[in-house]
């Protein structure tokens, strides 16, 4: 494997420096830097452009001035790696350093929630074929397809942002919208919940019952304004996360499994008044990771408390079940500072941008904690990253949903279940990672490609990322910043082949390199 993963890497180098030099030399060839000055007229446009011609050196050719590009690159070996300056003067490595966490923080969670939600819902839909949630999800899977994305994004901001805003000035919902809002999640569930005309219709009178009166217990209590789910909320979600984790995991008839899933909900609930001290403390991300670490090494020691002979599948589903707990009381814990948040001056009650990456007057503002600063930075990232998830999931639906079908046709699998395998044995453990093998190459590819900046939502939410540098770099012909966005999204692309080389081997182990020999 170690041979492979060396050869590997020096195909992606060549690959990398051949493309580059292919880019380098196509954008040199094809802009003229001196453009702008030859049709100036300015009285010393002679030195102006003798200055320049030295500063890029434009005196040599552009194959020339490729390697004295890569010399640069290359100095990262040396301690003296350097990618140029840009037009303006300014250090393409700064503004790189800049521009890639923005552009992480931007479409990371949008790329994470649409891999976990469309192949949940894929494969789901696989399962419950020609069902009124298959037919539902595929409608909807074609139309995110059609949509573009500014658009979604000019729809977010109008009744996403501005309209919830507006509500926050007088948070009460009139009982006309609680019936329309309830009978819409109703008709959702309803879609889900598929089955007899009967059992449809009971579906979609309990979940418009129990909407309607959740929404009515909000708005009297005024939860909207001082939201927060509390102890008695903390302890059920977190026994049916234990449920959900064990059943995905092991199957609940492993009562040792679940027992031990119950016990870390159990410690969930026990360290809900503790954790909220300790998070008081945090000034940090830091902090709230090394808390979180320790919280899911404590449930993965309580998994193996109870693990016999399946230690591995045990620990997995207590370290999964105590890293969803922690998770949800740190949201909790947003929660509880929202009311101060939406107070701040600089926010005045409309707490959902529609612009921005960060509220820059909240610096200014007293007591601004850690918990606050770090929510600032979520709410800026609701919208696009809702847009980015409606666009994106919609492919991981039609993609995990055929594959599903094609496995499930299999005659692997017909021989599992002929074995007298439950479905969740044969779907979760026989089928689903094999369907994962194609849609492997789709997920590295879309980690690497969304690095390379989402243009549009970049510029419709007033985000400065890679999309904005890149986008720069063309109309202002930039070379070096051009090479700058090129050396990190290339890197990128090719480690992301690499990586889904290693994870071929890891599902499927007919392809492991060496098997056989």
């Amino acid at each position: 494997m170690l041979g492979y993963i060396v050869r590997r890497l020096g195909i992606l180098v060549v690959i990398l420096l051949g493309s580059s030099f292919i880019l380098y030399n196509l954008a040199a060839i094809s802009t003229n830097p001196l453009e702008q000055l030859l049709l100036s007229g300015a009285e010393n446009v002679d030195f102006l452009i003798a200055q320049l011609t030295l500063e890029l050196r434009l005196d040599l050719p552009p194959p020339l001035r490729y390697f004295i590009w890569l010399e640069g690159v290359l100095g990262a070996f040396t301690g003296s790696f350097d990618l140029g300056a840009t037009r303006e003067g300014q250090l393409v490595v700064s503004e790189l350093a800049m521009a890639v966490p923005i552009t992480v923080r931007l479409v990371l969670a949008s790329t994470i929630l649409a891999i976990i939600l469309g192949i949940s819902v894929g494969v789901v839909s696989a399962l419950r074929q020609y069902s009124r949630f298959d037919y539902s999800t595929t409608f909807v899977a074609f139309l995110m397809f059609s949509l573009p994305v500014f658009w979604v994004a000019v729809l977010l901001k109008e009744y996403i942002a501005i309209s919830f805003n507006n509500f926050l000035s007088q948070p009460n919902m009139s009982l006309t919208w609680i019936f329309i809002f309830s009978s819409v999640v109703a008709v959702f569930w309803a879609g889900i919940i598929s089955g007899n005309r009967i059992r449809v219709v009971t579906v979609f009178g309990v979940a418009l019952f129990v909407t309607a009166i959740l929404l009515y217990l909000l708005d009297a209590t005024d939860w909207f304004l001082a939201p927060r789910l509390g102890i008695f909320v903390i302890v059920l979600l977190s026994i049916g996360i234990a449920f959900a984790v064990t059943q995905l995991s092991m199957g609940i008839d492993n009562r040792n499994a679940l027992y031990a899933a119950l016990s870390v909900a159990a410690f969930g609930a026990v360290s809900y008044f503790p954790l909220n001290m300790l998070f008081d403390d945090v000034t940090g991300f830091s902090g709230f990771a090394l808390i979180g670490l320790g919280f899911v090494v404590v449930s993965g020691l309580i998994g193996l408390a109870f693990a016999r002979i399946d230690r591995g599948p045990i620990v997995r589903t207590t370290s999964i079940t105590g890293l969803v707990v922690y998770l949800l009381i740190s949201y909790d814990q947003y929660l509880q500072v929202w009311y101060d948040y939406i107070r701040f001056g600089s926010v005045s009650y409309r707490p959902i941008p529609t612009v921005g990456q960060t509220n820059s007057l909240l610096q200014f503002e007293e007591n601004v904690t850690y918990w606050i600063r770090s929510l600032d930075v979520l709410v800026h990232l609701i919208l696009p990253t809702m847009a980015l998830t409606l666009i994106s999931f919609a492919g991981y639906i039609r993609y995990s949903r055929g594959t599903m079908l094609e496995v499930l046709n299999q005659d692997y699998i017909r021989t599992a279940r002929a074995k007298g395998l439950n479905e969740r044995t044969v779907v979760m453990r026989h089928a689903f990672q094999n369907t994962m093998i194609p849609i492997t190459t789709i997920m590295v590819v879309d980690f690497a490609g969304v690095i390379g900046g989402a243009i549009i939502t970049e510029r419709v939410f007033g985000w400065t990322g890679m999309g904005t540098l890149f986008n720069k770099a063309i109309t202002t012909y930039d070379l070096n910043l051009l090479m700058g966005v090129f050396l990190v999204t290339g890197f990128l692309a090719v480690f992301a082949n690499l990586v889904a080389d290693l994870l071929y081997s890891f599902l499927d182990p007919r392809i492991r390199v060496g098997a056989g020999k």
